[in-house]
């Protein structure tokens, strides 16, 4: 595939990706996030009292737009996205290898650890300012692909997908490394070039039932390496933060 072929590709999974971290970060159904700013326990009220005690519970995983959140340094948000939803994406990376080494032939693995790490890179490089989907498409273009395709084109939607695609329906952390595998699969030529298990981990991978723990772990020091390619690349572009 060319590169702007490539970049055609990362850039609608990016457009896929952004909406649905917007929705982790900002949504508030129950008004949870407000109330870790509020230290008062309302015990004369039942309601009051048990949302706040619920909102502590959020509070203690620091999630965005609580107060844990709040005082988090931008380092330590990145790390946050890395950790948390890193950590739950990457169950459903390694859950073929359950069944053995044949699912290692089939593009399934493959596709859902580039997807993973395509959404933690992008949540990644929000939280140090590089917003433009141009340049989110740059940085997967880099670390996922080895490619440098210059300063892409988008197809005009700014960071927002169509409502067929998203907006009108609700979309799991899981259900969107799914959906954003869908739209990668035609990089499958692309999808050795990432950072990849060890290749001890990777044959350990073959073996029956034990296939999965050791899938899991492999794939999280992949995205570990991805996420510190990550990081070098918005270090030398500080350009992609100012025009952000």
């Amino acid at each position: 595939m060319s590169d702007a072929q490539v970049a055609a590709v990362l850039d609608r999974a990016v457009a896929g990706i952004n909406p649905v971290l917007d929705t982790l970060a900002e949504r508030d159904p129950l008004g949870l996030k407000k109330h870790t700013f509020d230290d008062d326990p309302h015990e004369d009220s039942r309601l009051q009292h048990a949302l706040h005690l619920l909102a502590e519970g959020l509070n203690l995983t620091d999630w965005p737009g609580t107060k844990g959140w709040s005082s988090r340094s931008m380092n330590s948000r990145a790390d946050w996205w890395i950790s948390r939803i890193g950590t739950v994406n990457t169950v459903a990376v390694a859950y073929p290898g359950l069944f053995g080494g044949w699912t290692r032939r089939l593009p399934l693995a493959s596709v859902l650890g580039f997807a993973n790490q395509a959404m933690v890179l992008v949540a990644v490089a929000r939280e140090y300012g590089v917003t433009a989907r141009a340049h989110q498409v740059q940085l997967l273009a880099s670390v996922l692909c080895g490619r440098d395709v210059g300063h892409p084109r988008t197809d005009g939607t700014a960071d927002k997908v169509l409502p067929t695609e998203g907006t009108s329906r609700k979309r799991t952390l899981v259900g969107t490394v799914w959906e954003t595998a869908m739209t990668l699969r035609s990089l499958s030529n692309e999808f050795e070039r990432r950072p990849q298990p060890v290749l001890p981990l990777r044959a350990l991978a073959y073996i029956p039932i034990v296939g999965a723990p050791v899938m899991y772990v492999g794939e999280w020091f992949a995205l570990s390496r991805a996420a510190r390619l990550g990081r070098a690349w918005i270090a030398d572009h500080p350009e992609a933060v100012r025009a952000s």
